[in-house]
């Protein structure tokens, strides 16, 4: 059993890593300022299960394959930064959506959904943070190792949803005037394309 101070403090760092400026808020960010909240919320959902997937691994210890191997950890975040690209050039492309059909065009929520899995699960990054830094609040003393890092892991995919959540309804409620226009919504499409190649690039040139 995990001590209610341990887990007090683990939650408290979740809390600041999470809202720390990184891949996931700021995807979360651009998506719910494009597309609305529940776009972001979505998203949110897959990040979230996408870390669900993140704690299965280093509770079962294959998150250390990307830790000592180079070319598991270079296709992985190869495949990320190519996808990441993609959004980019699909926002930078976009054009402004009929006013009058804007707010009626349905909203895609399985895409929405799976987008945020497939970015979450293509950031080795992740699997190694998750590596790094769950085992130093667990203790062989107070049973297995396993199921501390389920409980760990689910303590932060807690904090992580409420504070993406919290971004994305906060990004929609400040764009929304934006997209009630031709030229916002445009200058949205085009904020986020970069964001993505950014966020593209970052993590191409990531190290382990």
């Amino acid at each position: 059993m995990i001590p209610m101070t341990t887990l007090a403090a683990f939650a408290a760092a979740a809390v600041l890593l999470a809202l720390a400026p990184g891949p996931d808020n700021l995807f979360v960010l651009t998506q719910s300022a494009i597309k609305g909240r529940v776009a972001g919320l979505m998203v949110t959902l897959g990040l979230c299960t996408g870390l669900i997937v993140h704690t299965s691994l280093v509770a079962l210890g294959v998150a250390a394959v990307f830790q000592t191997s180079e070319t598991a950890f270079t296709a992985l975040k190869l495949v990320g930064a190519a996808y990441l690209a993609f959004l980019a050039w699909k926002a930078l492309r976009a054009p402004a959506e009929p006013l009058g059909l804007a707010n009626a065009a349905p909203l895609d929520l399985r895409r929405m959904y799976l987008r945020g899995i497939f970015m979450n699960l293509t950031n080795p990054k992740v699997a190694i943070f998750f590596l790094a830094f769950l085992p130093q609040f667990a203790d062989p003393a107070r049973g297995s190792i396993a199921a501390q890092m389920f409980v760990l892991g689910g303590v932060f995919i807690l904090c992580a949803w409420v504070v993406f959540s919290l971004i994305a309804v906060a990004a929609d409620t400040l764009s929304a005037w934006m997209r009630r226009s031709a030229r916002g919504q445009v200058i949205l499409n085009r904020v986020a394309g970069v964001v993505f190649l950014g966020l593209a690039a970052k993590l191409a040139l990531a190290q382990r």
